[in-house]
């Protein structure tokens, strides 16, 4: 069972112990991401992420950082969404106490030397132009930005090119001085650590103080007409993204519309993966997934598709849509859906890596919403999922599935979009 501990500086400590784990994996999780960020510091947010291992007072440089936790064969990494940024180092459970040494050494003492500044500028651009020439990377991307267009949480994480290159040290150092909060920040310890566990962490991160701490930016998640984003690329496939708006984290409705999306596009026994690919051989990728934001959410359906055949992919994924508002789910394959987001929610879960970001993601959350509300363990999860009924599901498709909340992101080489406007409709 998970624990929660707040220490005198106002950080939350969750703990949660494996039996039997020979691993520990310590996550430090922030509400810093792309949503708390204008248009001039676009990226700042992944910037900082960067610079957290670019060295410390005590450990200088990134090799000093890297070659300390390659030699207890440790795993380690960072990631930057849009309302939230993790740390995290994996290690053999006797290495806990060096893992804290050094993700908080890099969390408290980075030193943000301007030439690291001015050489990671041309790092993140190369990871940028990565991502725009891999479709199936930039099409989530794609598919925000038609959601919520030139706003905080419809502008790519990453940043781009001109503020990448814009921003200062000072800036920076001023974002990292603000955002990085105590009370706002989270960190979660899962594996078989020992009983001073919580104490260690107290001891290494007693400096971590709270910020003059600023909130996320608003998005407007209203939409009375359907939207369409097309970025032309002379690729060899077409790219679509094509969903609704949903709902966002800790809605009684999200559960019940993940495994909405589970149905259309959750594994091979899915309706549009027979339908595009088993059936009409016109895919080799589909997937559908739900993603909740803490003020919004969408679902959407993603596939690779021959440039000829874009507009009968988008008549079959619409026609998957409407059946879902007409017609409730079986009981078989609502038990089958049921059984697979389980099953693979636990397989998941035996890594201790992914049970600390499973605890650190909702007590985060919760913090961004100025809530306190349920976290939630797999075991009430998996309840709460056996709980969901046909109705429920069905009531969710009538909701979200309608012509004013469609959106379609397509990369490809197109010069008009017009035609795909006009199919928009459910």
């Amino acid at each position: 069972m998970f624990k929660k501990i707040k220490l005198t500086n106002g950080l939350e400590v969750i703990t949660a112990p494996m039996a039997g784990a020979k691993t520990v994996t310590i996550l430090v999780m922030a509400a810093v991401g792309s949503r708390f960020e204008n248009k001039a510091n676009s990226g700042v947010s992944h910037f900082l992420e960067h610079l957290f291992f670019k060295g410390t007072i005590k450990r200088p440089t990134t090799l000093a950082i890297a070659a300390e936790l390659d030699r207890a064969g440790g795993e380690f990494n960072a990631f930057t969404g849009k309302e939230y940024t993790g740390y995290f180092v994996k290690v053999e459970a006797g290495r806990l106490e060096l893992a804290l040494d050094v993700l908080s050494d890099m969390l408290l003492n980075s030193k943000f030397a301007a030439e690291e500044i001015e050489r990671e500028k041309g790092v993140i651009i190369e990871e940028l132009n990565m991502y725009l020439d891999n479709p199936l990377i930039y099409l989530e991307d794609l598919f925000e930005e038609c959601l919520y267009g030139d706003t905080s949480a419809g502008r790519d994480t990453i940043g781009n090119k001109e503020s990448i290159l814009k921003i200062s040290r000072p800036e920076i150092l001023a974002y990292a001085g603000r955002q990085y909060s105590s009370d706002k920040t989270v960190i979660s310890l899962a594996g078989g650590f020992k009983s001073g566990a919580v104490k260690l962490v107290n001891k290494y991160f007693a400096d971590f103080s709270k910020k003059n701490y600023q909130e996320k930016l608003s998005t407007n998640d209203e939409q009375n007409r359907s939207a369409v984003k097309f970025f032309y690329k002379p690729t060899d496939q077409t790219h679509l993204s094509l969903g609704v708006r949903a709902y966002g984290f800790a809605n009684k409705k999200e559960i019940a519309a993940k495994m909405l999306a589970l149905v259309l596009g959750g594994g091979m026994s899915s309706r549009l993966f027979t339908e595009l690919r088993e059936r009409r051989g016109l895919a080799y990728y589909v997937r559908t997934h739900n993603e909740p934001y803490t003020d919004s959410g969408y679902l959407t359906t993603q596939a690779g598709v021959p440039i000829k055949k874009l507009a009968e992919a988008i008549a079959i994924i619409l026609a998957e849509y409407k059946k879902l508002t007409e017609t409730p789910v079986g009981a078989e394959e609502l038990s089958r859906v049921k059984q697979y987001l389980i099953g693979r929610t636990a397989l998941s879960l035996e890594a201790s890596d992914n049970l600390a970001n499973w605890y650190a993601r909702q007590a985060i959350l919760f913090k961004e919403q100025n809530q306190t509300g349920e976290i939630l363990t797999p075991d009430r999860y998996y309840a709460l999922v056996r709980k969901v009924s046909a109705a429920e599901i069905s009531r969710v498709a009538k909701e979200i599935f309608v012509s004013q909340k469609l959106n379609l992101a397509v990369i490809g080489p197109y010069q008009d979009k017009r035609e795909f406007e006009k199919m928009l409709h459910i």
